[in-house]
C-alpha cells in the first residue's frame, strides 16, 4: 500500500508590518506603576495592545517599563508575580505613567509613591490609574477639579473620599493629561484610543482585530451593564424604578412615589416586584442601600453613624438591627471595631 505524502506545517501568515505609517513616526513609553494585588487583566489589557501596535507596524513605536516601590517584585491579585525594571526614579520627560491598582489600593499606596507620582506631574508627565489606579492619582491631589472613572465597586468610597474630583461611570476619561480607566478591559479601549491619536484609526483598527475585539468603547460608554442586563428582567418601569432607587441612597424616596413617577399605583408596583424580583419594593430598596453602606464600610474610614447617615438610615441603632439581619454581623464587626451602643432587634417590617 503507498504511502501518504508527508504532512506540511505551515506557519500562520505573520502580521508583522501589515501597516505603513510614514517615516520616524514618534515613539510613545510609558511607566507601569504596579501597587501591591495589582489587576493582571487591567494591566495586561493595557500593555498587549502597544506590543500589537509595534507588531502589525512593524516599528518601535511604543515601548514600556514597569515600576516598583524600591524595584521590588510585585504581586497581583491573582497571586502572579511580576518583576520590575525601576525603582522610584525619574523617568524621561515624554514617559506616560501608568498607575496599576487593584484590590485594598488605599492601602497599597505609600508616602514614597505619592511624592513620586508628584515630582513626575510637576515635570509634566501624562499620568493615568487602571482599576483602582485612579485612587493614588486622587490621594496624591493629581485629579482636583479633573473628570475621572474608576471600577464601579469603589465609586460609593471614591466620591466620600475625594468630592473635589468629578467622577464618571464611564469605561475610561481622558481629561488633557490625566487618564483613568474602570479596571478589566477597559484598559483596552484607553490603549486603543490613544495609539488613534498618536498613529491614526487604521492602525487602532487593525490592533484591535488583532486582538479580536470587536466593539471598540468611547468614553461616553458606559462601564456597567444596564439595568435590564442586570436583573434578568425588560420591563420599562421596573428599571426606571430601580434606577430611580439606585440614584436616590441617601434620601430614599417612598415606594408610593416611586409608583406615582411610573404611572402606577404602589399596589401595581408591589405586584411588578414580586413577580419579576420575589421582593417588595422596599425590601429591594433596603438590599441597595445596605450593599452602599457595606462598600462605605469595607473601603473608607467613614464612622458607622456618617456611614448610616449616607445610606438614609435616620439612627444608627436601626441600621446596625437591619445590616445584622441581611449580612449576618453587625456593621462594627464588618469594620473590625468595637461598637459602643449595638441595637439588638430585627429590622423594619419588609411590607
Amino acid at each position: 500500500m503507498p504511502q501518504s505524502p508527508p504532512r506540511l506545517h505551515r506557519r500562520p501568515a505573520p502580521s508583522q508590518g501589515t501597516i505603513r505609517l510614514g517615516e520616524n513616526p514618534r515613539k510613545h513609553s510609558f511607566a507601569f506603576l504596579l501597587l501591591d494585588r495589582f489587576t493582571m487583566m487591567a494591566f495586561a489589557s493595557a500593555i498587549e495592545p502597544l506590543r500589537l501596535a509595534n507588531q502589525v507596524s512593524g516599528r518601535d513605536l511604543y515601548e514600556w517599563q514597569l515600576v516598583s516601590e524600591g524595584k521590588r517584585d510585585v504581586s497581583c491579585s491573582n497571586g502572579a508575580v511580576f518583576r520590575t525594571d525601576l525603582g522610584l526614579e525619574e523617568l524621561s520627560r515624554d514617559s506616560t505613567v501608568l498607575v496599576c491598582g487593584g484590590i485594598d489600593v488605599a492601602e497599597a499606596i505609600s508616602k514614597p509613591v505619592l511624592n513620586w507620582l508628584r515630582r513626575e506631574a510637576r515635570r509634566g508627565a501624562a499620568m493615568g490609574g487602571l482599576c483602582t489606579g485612579a485612587w493614588a492619582l486622587a490621594e496624591a491631589g493629581l485629579l482636583d477639579g479633573r473628570r475621572a472613572t474608576i471600577h464601579w465597586e469603589n465609586t460609593d468610597a471614591f466620591n466620600e473620599d475625594f468630592p473635589d474630583v468629578e467622577l464618571t461611570r464611564s469605561v475610561f476619561v481622558i481629561d488633557g493629561n490625566r487618564l483613568s480607566t474602570a479596571g478589566g478591559t477597559a484598559s483596552i479601549d484607553l490603549m486603543l484610543r490613544l495609539i488613534a491619536i498618536d498613529h491614526g484609526e487604521q492602525l487602532a483598527n487593525t490592533v484591535a482585530d488583532q486582538m479580536i475585539h470587536s466593539s471598540i468603547r468611547t468614553d461616553r460608554d458606559s462601564q456597567r451593564l444596564s439595568i435590564p442586563t442586570r436583573i434578568g428582567v425588560r420591563h420599562p418601569k421596573l428599571a426606571q424604578v430601580i434606577g430611580q432607587m439606585e440614584g436616590n441612597i441617601e434620601e430614599p424616596i417612598s415606594p408610593a412615589a416611586l409608583a406615582t413617577e411610573v404611572g402606577m399605583s404602589a399596589r401595581q408596583l408591589e405586584r411588578l416586584f414580586r413577580r419579576y424580583l420575589n421582593r417588595s419594593p422596599k425590601r429591594y430598596y433596603m438590599e441597595l442601600r445596605l450593599q452602599k453602606a457595606r462598600n462605605l464600610l469595607m473601603q473608607t474610614e467613614m464612622s458607622v453613624i456618617n456611614v448610616a447617615m449616607a445610606c438614609g438610615f435616620a439612627s444608627p441603632s436601626h441600621f446596625s438591627k437591619c445590616y445584622r439581619a441581611h449580612y449576618q454581623t453587625t456593621p462594627y464587626r464588618e469594620r473590625g471595631t468595637s461598637g459602643g451602643s449595638e441595637a439588638v432587634g430585627a429590622p423594619e417590617a419588609d411590607h
